[in-house]
């Protein structure tokens, strides 16, 4: 892999992952918390790790790839920062609500439900179509939807018990991670 590839992948990394850096969280414990989730985040960690499994050192990347990483990367850290700002203090690794937790729906949530997982799919199509063969990529996307719908699943039900029909109105009109995405039979999903 030649070593503008590397400074691609490194950048974008540090560039997706810099913002949950700067995110100060709040010292006290969530009012609710769903530690459940952390299964889908476990799923959501072997996705990663599988990305590298093979001799991405050694192969060479063609063009092609090299535009759709850097595409996706791009779009991995828009979600990131655009997410976790308007996030804020609420941001949390674990399923869980704070006292005073806000339903947020401006900005890149009146285009997702979870830009978060929405920069997690960018980033593993980032990396994937870099370092990954084919399948591999296949099986790590679908071991990432897999953990993010347990993830999704877990975080809405708390959300909807907290906000009841204003959080479903939002579950109605806008898409949970991937932008646009509809549900055929009206609802919308991913």
């Amino acid at each position: 892999m030649p070593a503008y590839a590397y400074i691609i992948l490194v950048a974008g990394w540090l560039t997706w992952l810099t913002p949950f850096f700067l995110i100060k969280q709040k010292a006290e414990r969530p009012a609710k918390l769903d530690r459940r989730a952390r299964w889908g985040l476990l799923l959501q960690g072997i996705a990663y790790s599988l990305l590298w499994q093979n001799k991405f050192w050694a192969r060479p990347v063609e063009d092609w790839r090299t535009a759709v990483s850097i595409f996706f990367l791009a779009l991995a850290s828009l979600f990131s920062w655009t997410g976790a700002r308007a996030l804020g203090r609420q941001w949390r690794i674990d399923a869980g609500l704070n006292a005073d937790h806000e339903l947020v729906r401006s900005g890149v949530y009146s285009l997702v439900r979870h830009p978060i997982y929405a920069s997690m799919l960018c980033i593993l199509f980032g990396t994937g179509f870099m370092i990954t063969p084919l399948p591999t990529l296949l099986l790590s996307t679908l071991l990432l939807l897999a953990g993010t719908e347990i993830r999704v699943r877990i975080e809405e039900t708390l959300l909807a018990a907290r906000f009841g029909d204003e959080f479903r109105d939002y579950q109605r009109t806008v898409s949970a991670y991937i932008p646009f995405l509809k549900h055929p039979r009206g609802k919308n999903c991913g």
